[in-house]
C-alpha cells in the first residue's frame, strides 16, 4: 500500500465512475449533432463544433463530478500542516482544505511553508487536508490556452523550444575531468538517466537500479557485438554508452539538447567509447534514413504527442533491418483515472514536462505499435520501480538543497522538490506508471524462435524475493 513512506493513507476517488465515459460521448456527439441540425450545418463544420463541445463537457464532467463524489466531505484543517507567511491566509484557510494546485502555487512563491521539513512525509498525510477540485479559471484556462495548441501543433521548432528549454536548465561543468550537470545531476546520480530504474532484490542503491535497467533493456533487444543500435532521445548517452562498452555494439543515440551531447560526449572519451558512438542534435524526424539493428526509446516518446505519434512508429520501423527488435519504454496513465492522477497531470505539463501528451493507457500504445506494423513481444509495467527511483532522486535532491538554490534560486528548488515527493506516491500508487515493451515487425518471415524468454524456462524464478519485507 505505501510506496516506501509508513503511515501512508491512500484514497481512491474514481472520476470515471461519477462520469462514466460512454455517458459522456454520448453528451458530446448528441449536442454536435443537435446543434449541427439546427443551425442547418455542412458535414465539415461538425467536427469544428465538437472540439468545443467535447471541451465543455469534459471540464464539466471532471468540475461537478468532484463535488458528486463528495470525496473531501471529512473535514481537514491544512493550518495543521501548513504555516502560511501571511496572516490573512492562515485566517482564510483556518480550518479547511486547501485545494492541491493553491497550495503548490503559493508553495513555488514562498508564500508558504510545511511545518514538517520532511516534504515526503507531508504528502503521505496530503489526503487529510487537501483537495483536488477541477478549477475553471486555472485548469480549463491552462488547457484551453496551453494544452490544446500545443497537442494540436507539435512542430519542430515548438518541440526543440520545449526540449531545449527543460534539458538545458543545467550548466555543464568540469570536475575531475567529468562533465557534471548542476542541476539534473542535483537528483539523477552518476548515472544521469532520467527514466526509471529496475529493482530486483530491493537492496539495490540508484545506481545500481539503473544499471539493471540498461542490462535488461539489452537483453531483452538482444544486443550483441556488432549491432548497429539507434537509441532515440538518448539523454545524457548513458544507454548509448552503456551498451558500447558492455555489449561492443556500433551505438547511435539522438537528443535535441546540446548540454546532453557534451555531457555524453565527456564520458566516451572517460570510457573509451568514443569510437564506437555517435551523437547527433537533431529533431528524431531527421534522422538520417539507414538501417539499425535494434532500436530503443526510453521515455521520449511521450514528448512526440499524440497527433504525431503513428507517423513516429512508422519511422522506427523503417529504420529497422527486417529482423530489428524496438524497445519502447514510455510513461503511462490509468484508463480509470481519478481526480488527482488528472490534477497531477496538468501539474507535470505545466511545469516538468510540456508537451508529453502521449501518455497514454496502455491499450491505446499498444494499438499503435500494432497499426504501425508492430508485433509485441514483451511487455511489463514498472510503476512501482519508478516509485522507488524516484524516492531516490527526492533524497539526493534534498541532499543538494544548497548547490541548487546557489545556482538556480529557491524558485527551481521547490517546483522539484515538490515533483519528486508527489511523484513517488503517484507512480507508487498507479496514478501513473511506466511500461516497457517489446516489439518486432509483424512479418511472416521473421524467426520467433530467438525472442523465447529466459523467464519462459523455469529458472528465473527460483530467487523469489519479498520486496515488500525488504522496502517498507
Amino acid at each position: 500500500m505505501s510506496p516506501w513512506v509508513p503511515n501512508f493513507k491512500p484514497l481512491d476517488r474514481e472520476a470515471w465512475k461519477a462520469f462514466p465515459a460512454n455517458v459522456m460521448y454520448s453528451f458530446m456527439v448528441g449536442t454536435t449533432i443537435a446543434i449541427g441540425l439546427y443551425f442547418s450545418l455542412p458535414w465539415w463544420a461538425y467536427p469544428l463544433v465538437f472540439v468545443p463541445v467535447g471541451v465543455f463537457y469534459f471540464c464539466s464532467s471532471m468540475y461537478w463530478g468532484a463535488y458528486l463524489l463528495n470525496p473531501w466531505a471529512k473535514p481537514g484543517d491544512c493550518t495543521k500542516w501548513i504555516n502560511f507567511k501571511d496572516p490573512a491566509d492562515a485566517a482564510r484557510f483556518k480550518g479547511k482544505r486547501i485545494d492541491i494546485e493553491t497550495m503548490y502555487e503559493m508553495y513555488f512563491d514562498e508564500k508558504l511553508d510545511f511545518k514538517d521539513a520532511d516534504l515526503m512525509a507531508v504528502f503521505a498525510q496530503r489526503n487529510e487536508f487537501v483537495t483536488y477540485t477541477f478549477g475553471i479559471t486555472t485548469h480549463v484556462w491552462y488547457l484551453l490556452t496551453q494544452w490544446v495548441p500545443e497537442t494540436l501543433t507539435h512542430s519542430k521548432r515548438q518541440d526543440e523550444s520545449q526540449v531545449v528549454d527543460h534539458y538545458d536548465r543545467g550548466n555543464i561543468v568540469d570536475v575531475r575531468d567529468e562533465a557534471e550537470d548542476d542541476f539534473y545531476g542535483a537528483f539523477l546520480g552518476d548515472r544521469m538517466i532520467y527514466t526509471s530504474g529496475v529493482c530486483i532484490t530491493g537492496d539495490e542503491t540508484l545506481e545500481q537500479m539503473q544499471d539493471n535497467k540498461m542490462n535488461l533493456v539489452c537483453n531483452l533487444v538482444k544486443m550483441k557485438k556488432g549491432d548497429r543500435h539507434l537509441d532515440i532521445g538518448c539523454g545524457w548517452g548513458t544507454l548509448v554508452n552503456h551498451a558500447a562498452k558492455n555489449f561492443q555494439s556500433q551505438s547511435t543515440g539522438v537528443t535535441l539538447a546540446k548540454n546532453q551531447v557534451a555531457y555524453a560526449t565527456n564520458v566516451s572519451k572517460k570510457q573509451g567509447t568514443e569510437k564506437n558512438i555517435r551523437l547527433l542534435r537533431m529533431d528524431y524526424r531527421d534522422i538520417p534514413n539507414e538501417k539499425f539493428d535494434k532500436v530503443t526509446c526510453l521515455e521520449m516518446a511521450e514528448h512526440v504527442g499524440v497527433k504525431n505519434f503513428q507517423k513516429f512508429l512508422c519511422q522506427v520501423r523503417e529504420l529497422m533491418e527486417e529482423d530489428g527488435i524496438f524497445y519502447l519504454q514510455i510513461a503511462g496513465l490509468r484508463r480509470p483515472f481519478q481526480y488527482e492522477d488528472l490534477v497531477w497531470g496538468l501539474f507535470m505539463a505545466k511545469y516538468i514536462f510540456p508537451g508529453a501528451d502521449a501518455s497514454m493507457p496502455l491499450g491505446w500504445v499498444i494499438g499503435q505499435l500494432e497499426l504501425a506494423g508492430f508485433e509485441i513481444q514483451h511487455v511489463d509495467t514498472i510503476g512501482v520501480h519508478y516509485s522507488l527511483t524516484i524516492k531516490r532522486w527526492f533524497e539526493n535532491w534534498v541532499k543538494n538543497k544548497a548547490k541548487v538554490v546557489a545556482k538556480h534560486g529557491e524558485r527551481w528548488y521547490r517546483i522539484f522538490h515538490l515533483f519528486l515527493a508527489w511523484s513517488t506516491f503517484i507512480s507508487g500508487t498507479g496514478g501513473a506508471t511506466c511500461f516497457m515493451i517489446t516489439s518486432v515487425k509483424n512479418r511472416n518471415a521473421f524467426d520467433r524462435r530467438q525472442m523465447i524468454a529466459n523467464r519462459l524456462k523455469g529458472d528465473a524464478n527460483k530467487s523469489t524475493v519479498d520486496l515488500n519485507k525488504k522496502l517498507k
